[in-house]
């Protein structure tokens, strides 16, 4: 009598689901969303719901009268996408050009490959690119953060980014202890709990942090991407920064501004996209901080991570590739 049972794959079964992973990361990015209403008040509600909806409808309208196929706007990633996407953008962004970019995020970067698990870029990254180079004036005018209490939803004053303030600062020549003196550059306790001007879900560090333990925990991502990220990027700057601290301004300043958080914990972690392997994790999250700290000091544009997740997205193949792991059982020839 027969011991094996034979049948396809897959032969280990979790309790995870596709939607139970995307809803537990739509809860991971609640503090997040929190913090970005209660400095941006009504315009961050307006723009995360418009981001949301119109994926989810793109979604929709696209498998129904496009692909035919089953529906899948139940499972959480056009959800996820929208929120994203909302999270990469300023709070006081048109709403037709949030619907541009959701349309951008769904119908190109995630649809035109067959839908979810085949998107070879992150879909969020890709509608964010496209709307910085088709709007780059609306994308770059940043809404100053007004907490809640002190009328942020009736304020519409833009202002610089503490990573804007840094590149003019260097580029007309001040030194970093006159960029710091600055009075639009946020202090560190506010770099770290938002209150500045930057996209909808970059503001607050400890958010973002809280949502990535959150999901390190419930084991939706690996800690090793977004850990090895925030090291190259601290281990770089740092070097420059002890180099020439009068040019290069200290590690923990590009940590707690900008995206960096974002992308390292929420984006860059996307399973699809990103390799399969952990050595290949690790390669991949390095080249993610290297280009991203390279853009930030030399680049002209003083953000890098977004372009730094999807160069690396690109690379994602040949770093399976590269990193297979070894086949059970096989014998090599000496």
């Amino acid at each position: 009598m027969s011991q094996f049972t034979i049948s396809g794959s897959p032969h280990v079964h979790g309790d995870d689901s596709v939607k139970k992973i995307m809803y537990t990361v739509v809860l991971a990015m609640v503090p997040a969303m929190l913090v970005s209403v209660y400095f941006f008040g009504f315009d961050a509600i307006r723009v995360l719901l418009v981001s949301v909806i119109s994926c989810l409808f793109f979604e929709w309208i696209i498998q129904k009268y496009l692909i035919k196929g089953p529906l899948t706007i139940n499972d959480g990633s056009a959800v996820v996408a929208g929120i994203l996407l909302a999270f990469n953008i300023p709070a006081g962004i048109p709403w037709w050009i949030v619907v541009i970019g959701s349309l951008v995020t769904i119908g190109i970067a995630k649809m035109s490959f067959g839908g979810l698990g085949k998107n070879p870029f992150n879909p969020a990254l890709v509608g964010r690119v496209f709307m910085l180079i088709s709007f780059p004036v609306q994308m770059t005018s940043w809404p100053v953060a007004r907490p809640l209490f002190a009328g942020g939803f009736t304020d519409a004053i833009t202002g610089p980014t503490a990573l804007g303030i840094l590149k003019e600062g260097v580029g007309a020549g001040k030194t970093i202890d006159q960029i710091l003196a600055d009075p639009a550059m946020p202090s560190y306790i506010d770099r770290l709990a938002g209150n500045m001007s930057g996209s909808l879900g970059e503001i607050s560090a400890i958010a973002l942090i809280l949502g990535g333990l959150f999901m390190v925990w419930r084991k939706v991502i690996d800690w090793q991407i977004p850990v090895t990220i925030i090291l190259t990027v601290f281990v770089v700057a740092g070097v420059f920064h002890l180099i020439d601290p009068q040019h290069y301004i200290d590690p923990t300043f590009h940590l707690f501004t900008g995206g960096l958080m974002l992308g390292a914990i929420y984006m860059a972690t996307d399973m699809v996209s990103s390799p399969m392997n952990m050595n290949g994790k690790i390669v991949y999250a390095v080249g993610i901080g290297l280009i991203t700290i390279i853009i930030r000091l030399w680049g002209a544009y003083p953000e890098g991570i977004s372009f730094a997740i999807l160069i690396m997205n690109a690379f994602t193949p040949l770093i399976n590739n590269s990193f297979k792991p070894k086949r059970f059982g096989l014998v090599t020839k000496k």
